[in-house]
């Protein structure tokens, strides 16, 4: 054997740089006075648009089962950050809409990233997270955009 160790796989790589960026963003997002964000948080907030969206959708949009997103949902409309209206094209579904404590969420969040993303860039250097952005765009497709644009 040469001792030769293999390059580690990219998932794994992903993994490890999404916890990095989800340990980044808890403290900025504190240092921004938002504390206690859970995972139903980053579930369900990102991708709700104005006009409301179903559970279902949802799911789909944040890859988890419809259940996950339910109780997700539950909690968010607990802690004052959605609601449920009628959807106005099916009187017999619901959307899930952001409350006016849930939109305030977004400009934070985006500054959060915007600080976690200039350390990444002072680590790695402009070109490179730029490479890597576009990388990513190309790899989750044309239209990812920014949900929390």
């Amino acid at each position: 054997m040469t001792g030769h160790h293999p390059q580690p796989l990219v998932g794994l790589l992903l993994r490890l740089a999404n916890q990095r960026w989800s340990t980044e963003m808890d403290a900025e997002l504190e240092k921004l006075g938002v504390r206690d964000l859970t995972a139903a948080h980053a579930r369900v907030i990102p991708f709700v648009p104005p006009q409301g969206v179903s559970v279902q959708t949802l799911a789909t949009k944040a890859n988890v089962r419809k259940q996950t997103m339910a109780r997700s949902v539950e909690q968010l409309i607990a802690a004052g950050l959605v609601e449920r209206r009628p959807d106005p094209n099916d009187g017999r579904a619901w959307l899930v809409v952001l409350t006016e404590a849930g939109l305030a969420i977004r400009p934070m969040s985006r500054k959060a990233g915007g600080r976690v993303e200039r350390t990444w860039a002072d680590q790695l250097g402009e070109d490179r997270l730029e490479a890597l952005r576009a990388a990513l765009i190309e790899l989750v497709g044309h239209d990812a955009g920014d949900p929390i644009g």
